[in-house]
């Protein structure tokens, strides 16, 4: 007779034990004898082998019950031995043998918030305990009515490994024997109404290719030998704010594709794309999303596998070596990061639990409509672990050198995209979104304090205060935020007939009312080139010599303009079609001459930039930017100062937004010496018309602008010049 009641058997071989761990491994009947129980649904006989003995246990359900009663009250060591129905033969040692692995410590700090390093417990582990070699498995799932792990290891069989619930902290965790690196698993969840979930572990580190969805055991640690050191010790010390940031913005998937149309791995990118970043004179790239997703149309933004570079293109050491060897090439690698909406998927992490457990149930606070995408509740301090773990995961195990976080205006603000009545105030009745504006802050604390030299980059579309100040001074303390209303106004601008601009010189002039507000980034993003926007080039008037002399006008007014740069793939061959993340950039064009000319213009620009201390060291105070004359619209022509630490070094900028070019035209500077011509974007190299200055310009006693001193230039057509101060 089975010592189990029949409710508990039914309990058991149905997989609805909140803790299996009561009733299966070796236990403790009474006084005088212990009990070993195990599920194999695959097994018509099992064994139990100790030392010396093999004792067969008793079949108590035809599901695969098993069970046996020993005398004796001493526990030892022991493995069950499984014979199927062909009368194949297996050992393990039991999976419910071992005690539990995550501490108590490890859990409250989870459920306060503050596990940082949480990455190290939940998830999939391959370790040793007692000798055995096995893998430690963790979820975080309160709502639960029962959580196994199920994988190619057994059959997928939700009953076979069914996991021990950690008192009330919501965590669930076996240690499964003899599961080994490359094995496939998903956790099985039974919620409260008896509904199945297949999910996909939420901190998994390495998954299928997709359309497959399974995680795989996988132990990012030691899998690459960094070689990044130099890079590493010299960021630390490194003040951002007054270098040279030039950022090329890259989509993988479509930079550069093989015959076929197949991808790139991680290994041909990174040696295809170094040699192209540093020809280019960039100082760092940014990969769109890089974590797992399933749909590549997303670009990557509908992130199902948090910690998990993208299979698409490799393994996680594959994604390795690409951040290796571009820091051994002195190029920093930052990565899209989207903490802001996660996707539906019904294998993700939406009603993980069958709760709302990530996101919030109520649509007016949980969903965003325009993207059919849940929002994370971050007033939820596991929900906030996961997130901070997650942004200090990608700076430690893959040496990110910076997050820029998606969407942060969509966070901080309950009412964004949202009529009246489709939100719901905070507590003060305010529209500000206060967990994600606390959650924000402690991102950007703790991500300076364990990685200094690393930078955080807002993509903040609206003029909410302080992105880029401080936390301690009440900000939100990014290091960067993308100038948005730089991007529209100047891109507005270059789109209208020049015969018009001097009807709109204040798109281009208005912002220099806010460019010291926050630390800005000049971006130029994908966003720019996708959904009827038109290629940059395309964006341009006029015929083709007059779209490329706009596009290169336009590139050289961006790196004067006061604020780091950032352009996306496609501009330094000034692509012609929009962006298609389903095929390579048109490389082809580099064979017609003002493709191939123009990317000899932007390998030049940065190399300039990078040069020239007062195109980038005061970028944030107007000590590094001072008009020359911005009220000549008749003629649309700007001009004004750039200027260094150094008050002896200063590079004057001059734009003529016309075709017409501008004979014996006076302005003025502010010292009196020589100005040398470094750059203008009409030069014959670079497919402009020639019209030319002498290489070095003499400044005249001759008042001009509220100056005293003055030089007369020849402006050419659709041109900007760069004129650096020399004392002779």
């Amino acid at each position: 007779m089975p010592i189990l009641t029949d409710d508990e058997i039914k309990m058991l071989i149905n997989a609805e034990c909140h803790d299996p761990f009561i009733y299966l491994g070796l236990r403790k009947l009474d006084e005088k004898n212990l009990i070993v129980r195990t599920i194999q649904p695959f097994a018509k006989e099992a064994y139990l082998i100790t030392q010396d003995k093999k004792i067969k246990l008793d079949k108590i359900h035809p599901s695969g019950l098993f069970e046996k009663k020993i005398e004796g009250t001493e526990f030892f060591e022991y493995e069950f031995e499984y014979v199927a129905q062909d009368g194949h033969k297996w050992r393990t040692v039991d999976p419910y043998s071992f005690l539990p692995v995550i501490s108590e410590y490890d859990r409250y700090l989870f459920n306060e918030g503050n596990h940082y390093k949480i990455y190290e417990k939940l998830g999939a582990h391959p370790m040793k305990i007692k000798g055995v070699n096995g893998v430690l498995f963790a979820t975080w799932a309160p709502n639960a009515k029962r959580v196994s792990v199920v994988g190619n290891f057994n059959n997928w069989d939700g009953r076979v490994h069914q996991m021990r619930v950690l008192g009330v902290s919501g965590i669930w965790e076996i240690f499964i024997p003899n599961v080994v690196e490359g094995d496939l698993y998903k956790f099985e969840i039974k919620t409260q109404n008896g509904e199945i979930l297949l999910k996909t572990d939420p901190y998994g580190t390495y998954f299928e290719v997709r359309p497959n969805t399974a995680a795989i055991v996988y132990d990012v640690d030691d899998k690459h030998k960094w070689q990044d050191e130099e890079w590493m010790e010299k960021r630390e010390g490194i003040n951002w704010f007054e270098e040279p940031i030039s950022i090329y913005e890259v989509h993988l998937g479509s930079w550069a594709r093989k015959d076929g149309n197949e991808f790139l791995n991680y290994r041909d990118l990174a040696q295809k794309l170094v040699k192209h970043v540093k020809e280019h004179n960039f100082t760092h790239i940014e990969l769109l999303p890089i974590a797992e997703h399933p749909l590549d149309i997303s670009w990557g933004y509908q992130v199902t596998g948090y910690f998990a570079p993208t299979s698409r293109f490799g393994k996680p050491e594959d994604f390795m070596y690409f951040v290796d060897v571009m820091h051994q090439n002195n190029i920093g690698v930052f990565i899209d990061w989207v903490p802001g909406h996660f996707p539906k998927d019904s294998f993700a992490l939406g009603r993980f639990d069958g709760t709302a457990l990530y996101e919030h149930f109520d649509p007016r606070l949980g969903e965003h409509k325009d993207w059919g995408t849940y929002i994370f509740n971050y007033g939820r301090y596991e929900v906030k672990n996961f997130l901070l773990s997650n942004a200090l995961f990608w700076l430690e195990k893959y040496h990110i050198d910076g997050l820029r976080v998606d969407a942060v205006a969509s966070m901080v603000y309950l009412d964004y995209s949202r009529k009246d009545g489709e939100w719901i105030p905070n507590k003060y009745g305010g529209r500000e979104n206060l967990e994600a504006i606390d959650f924000l802050k402690q991102l950007n604390t703790v991500a300076y304090q364990y990685f200094p030299g690393i930078l955080t980059i807002a993509e903040e579309s609206t003029a909410f205060p302080g992105v880029t100040k401080p936390v301690h001074l009440g900000g939100l303390g990014f290091s960067f935020k993308w100038n948005m209303g730089w991007m529209n106004d100047t891109l507005r601008y270059f789109s209208k007939d020049p015969i018009f601009r001097k009807y709109h010189q204040n798109d281009l002039t208005f912002s220099l009312l806010y460019a010291f507000s926050e630390n800005f980034i000049l971006s130029i993003s994908h966003d720019e080139v996708v959904y009827g926007k038109r290629s940059l080039l395309e964006k341009m008037p006029g015929d083709d010599w007059q779209k490329f002399a706009n596009l290169r006008l336009f590139y050289s007014y961006m790196y004067a303009h006061p604020g780091k740069k950032l352009l996306f793939m496609g501009a330094e061959i000034a692509q012609r079609k929009e962006w298609d993340c389903l095929h390579s950039l048109d490389w082809h064009l580099l064979q017609y001459e003002p493709h191939e000319k123009t990317s000899v213009f932007l390998k030049d620009l940065n190399k300039i930039y990078k040069k020239y201390k007062s195109l980038f060291e005061v970028d944030h105070s107007y000590d590094g930017f001072e008009w020359i004359d911005f009220n000549d619209t008749e003629n649309s022509v700007i001009s004004f100062v750039r200027k260094s630490k150094n008050q002896e070094e200063l590079i004057v900028c001059i734009f003529n937004f016309t075709p017409v070019p501008r004979e014996n035209y006076r302005i003025g500077v502010p010292k009196k010496g020589v100005y040398q011509e470094i750059l203008n974007s009409d030069w014959k190299e670079y497919y402009g018309s020639g019209i030319d200055n002498p290489k070095e310009v003499y400044s005249q006693d001759v008042p001009m602008h509220g100056r005293e001193q003055s030089i007369i230039l020849t402006l050419p057509p659709l041109a900007g010049m760069y004129f650096k101060y020399i004392i002779k």
